[in-house]
């Protein structure tokens, strides 16, 4: 195998299949890179077994084959080499030798065949949208992703193919964010499935704005074609909850709200709430909103906003970190807070096909 390669090219290659990279020691092949060299394109594939992520490259291909090569080391030494272009060759023994202006690098690989093979992609079910729109979608509820492993069902986001319309969910017990898309498919090709964290941390990465996206559903797993890119991904088996129940019935008050306005205020309030208590009060009074923290032994800090309400008084207690977390990933100027009374979880929305549902905290 020769061929001969962009330097910048290489990197971003590599710089796409980089996190997929396993750290597991004891199979020494999940730590390669699978570099294939074929019909003008460097192909750079890696897996952890659970994901799997593949990158192409154009590249002048002296001699077509292939080979695998340590992902990270191979990537620091592309990363630092000086000159704008690059010889990769590969000998019958899998030894590598990459030469670029005075430098000289040999490294040792492995076979190709020892490399786990990826799924085709050629599921039973598949659908197209723009990459754009479903990086879009992640943003919007990947935050909302639970962390406790004894939940397994819910470390991941909920992907529902339904009625004409893609549903995406992310929830951890405490909130729960939602964000819908119409999109056509076919009847009898409606799925559900749980898209693990990891997947859903490559893919907010790797997605670009209008390229079309394929996305194939097989037993089991999932994968996304993005054109010169192709990650894949077990799937999450488990029944998720019913998200439906958590959001409540209709709102008695509706408060518009500036979003970064809310969300600045928010922000500098939570500088005096402490890990214990960890909440900021929201008071509500005639035409006036005061988001309050109050720690005994930290100090206490107070803001006013000006708001249009003529409701009854109120207040209401929230987690911080989760007030801000949608206000940072949503894109509109308002929103429109939903509230049902003090005990009663609090909804976020604004003029998008988007809800995020936030439990209040006891406050003493």
């Amino acid at each position: 195998m020769k061929c001969v390669i962009a330097r910048e090219a290489l990197l971003s290659g590599l710089q796409i299949v980089q996190n997929v990279v396993s750290t597991r020691t004891t199979l020494p092949i999940l730590g390669n890179a699978l570099v294939q060299a074929v019909d003008g394109k460097l192909i750079i594939s890696t897996t952890d077994l659970d994901t799997g992520i593949r990158a192409s490259v154009d590249a002048e291909i002296i001699k077509g084959g292939a080979t695998t090569l340590p992902a990270r080391r191979l990537f620091s030494i592309i990363r630092e080499l000086p000159a704008s272009e690059l010889t990769l060759e590969v000998d019958s023994k899998q030894v590598a030798t990459i030469t670029s202006g005075a430098s000289f690098f040999r490294i040792m690989g492995l076979p190709e065949e020892d490399f786990p093979p990826f799924p085709k992609g050629d599921g039973a079910k598949t659908f197209k949208l723009p990459q754009g729109v479903f990086r879009d979608m992640l943003k919007r509820t990947a935050y909302a992703i639970s962390t406790d492993e004894s939940r397994y069902v819910l470390n991941g986001v909920l992907l529902s193919f339904k009625e004409n319309k893609l549903s995406l969910v992310a929830t951890d017990g405490r909130r729960l964010a939602l964000v819908e898309q119409d999109l056509e498919f076919p009847k009898g090709s409606e799925v559900e499935a749980i898209l693990p964290t990891k997947a859903v941390q490559e893919l907010s990465r790797i997605l670009r704005d209008d390229e079309p996206l394929t996305i194939s559903f097989a037993e089991n797993q999932v994968s996304f074609d993005l054109g010169n890119t192709f990650l894949y991904s077990k799937l999450i088996e488990g029944n998720y909850p019913n998200y439906k129940q958590v959001v409540p019935a209709e709102a008695k008050e509706r408060i518009i709200l500036e979003r970064e306005v809310f969300l600045n205020a928010v922000r500098r309030v939570a500088l005096l709430s402490s890990e214990k208590s960890n909440s900021v009060k929201l008071i509500f009074t005639k035409n006036n909103l005061d988001i309050t923290a109050n720690t005994p032994e930290v100090g206490e800090a107070k803001e006013s906003l000006a708001i249009n309400y003529k409701g009854k008084e109120f207040n209401i207690a929230f987690n911080p970190e989760f007030l801000m977390d949608p206000l940072k990933n949503i894109d509109s100027d308002e929103i429109f807070f939903d509230f049902i009374d003090e005990l009663s979880p609090g909804v976020i929305k604004y003029k998008r096909p988007f809800l995020y549902v936030i439990m209040p905290m006891r406050t003493a």
